[in-house]
């Protein structure tokens, strides 16, 4: 969700600072103790016990989580790439999900667009074949569907290729399609993560799409398999999940967006229908629903229903280090939540190294060092003088103590 990370601001429109501390990326003492940690890592990646391969899968995504070493990668991708594949195709539920964590990281550090079609052409297939596995975990499988959405729209540019996954993927979350007899979906909380991911991951792609030949898809009826009809994401709306309600209420202005982009009245039949759903989750004051899900999820549907009434994207701005990030369309609002729910903790070093998030996220060239390390000389010079005006505070306040004032 858009406002995942901004629950705690008022309002549609605003300023947030990022909350997200990685370490640096820069040498020193840290870079040989991590890259020490990754080596080993690796290496243990492909050790016969389960969990050797886990504990190597978590420490690799907490490297590739704070660091971004593209260099570094370069001579070890293939070994790394090897891994995954294995403890995907062999492996078994938790050892499965982190190997897919693996995948989006991966692919967002490595710069050569010849090794990143190559890591289309070797994960891609068992990937799919995970997500689709019904006897796979659910949890392993919404892992497989995040890391396929974001695998794809890295490397993938031929609409041939996007559109049969983009089917694939709604198969999976049509299980939080509305019943026959149009009660809501019956997923259990696990399933509902499934669907959440699998239609996270189809509308990344769909960003991906001209605006005339989404239009044209949306022409040709649900029938096609790629494009779920408005009325069955308007009925994902009654999920129990809240993140299936958050996501499809998302999917759907992203969707009015694409389309009005191409024609002005686009699906206009549709909207007092969509805008009537819209009004009931943004003004929802069920008690069954937890006070924090209650906030979240109108704070989402009230951006989407000032979207849908007023032709109005939310805009949000990101603050890290000395630049600002600013989401201002709901394409760009859902390709920085993909790349945030893929980095965590550590976007803010992607967001000022990272040549590829820098430019999917619309940032330019990369800010030059000379003006980081003036902005590092600045910071430790203001924790010096915090230090000597807590010292000074100190010895001036032992020489006004009432004591010594009356040995005086």
């Amino acid at each position: 969700s858009c406002h995942s990370e901004t629950q705690l601001a008022d309002g549609h429109n605003g300023s947030i600072e990022s909350g997200e501390t990685g370490e640096s990326g820069s040498g020193g003492s840290g870079f040989e103790k991590y890259e020490e940690k990754l080596l080993q890592a690796i290496e243990n990646a492909s050790d016969k016990a389960q969990q050797t391969r886990i504990n190597a899968f978590q420490i690799i995504n907490e490297v590739l989580v704070h660091h971004y070493i593209p260099d570094f990668l370069e001579d070890r991708k293939v070994t790394l790439m090897d891994a995954v594949e294995k403890s995907l195709r062999r492996g078994k539920g938790v050892e499965q999900s982190w190997a897919a964590r693996i995948i989006p990281l991966l692919v967002i550090q490595i710069e050569a667009l010849e090794d990143i079609g190559e890591l289309v052409t070797v994960l891609k297939p068992v990937l799919l074949s995970t997500a689709q596995d019904g006897s796979a975990a659910y949890d392993a499988r919404a892992k497989c569907c995040a890391a396929l959405g974001l695998l794809c729209f890295v490397g993938v540019d031929d609409l041939g290729e996007i559109l049969p996954l983009m089917k694939v993927l709604q198969s999976i979350f049509a299980g939080s399609y509305l019943k026959g007899d149009n009660s809501p979906s019956g997923a259990s909380n696990d399933a509902g993560a499934l669907h959440s991911a699998a239609l996270s991951a189809w509308s990344l792609l769909l960003t991906l799409l001209p605006p005339g030949e989404f239009v044209a898809l949306m022409g040709g009826g649900a029938g096609t398999g790629v494009v779920p009809s408005v009325r069955n994401l308007v009925g994902m709306l009654q999920s129990p999940i809240l993140e299936v309600r958050m996501v499809a209420g998302e999917t759907l202005a992203l969707m009015f967006e694409l389309g009005r982009q191409h024609d002005d009245e686009f699906l206009e039949d549709e909207l007092p229908e969509l805008i009537e759903a819209a009004q009931k989750l943004a003004t929802d004051a069920h008690k069954y629903r937890a006070k924090r899900d209650r906030k979240v999820q109108r704070a989402t549907f009230r951006d989407v229903l000032h979207y849908l009434e007023e032709d109005i994207s939310p805009e949000i701005g990101i603050k890290f280090g000395r630049e600002l990030l600013v989401l201002n369309t709901w394409a760009i609002h859902h390709q920085y939540t993909c790349l945030r729910n893929a980095l965590g903790f550590g976007m803010n070093v992607h967001l000022a190294d990272n040549v590829f998030v820098r430019e999917v996220l619309q940032l330019g060239p990369k800010m030059d060092e000379p003006e980081r390390l003036r902005k590092t000389v600045k910071a430790e010079q203001r924790f010096i003088n915090a230090a000597a005006f807590k010292a000074r505070t100190i010895s001036r306040g032992k020489n006004r103590d009432k004591r010594s004032f009356a040995l005086n």
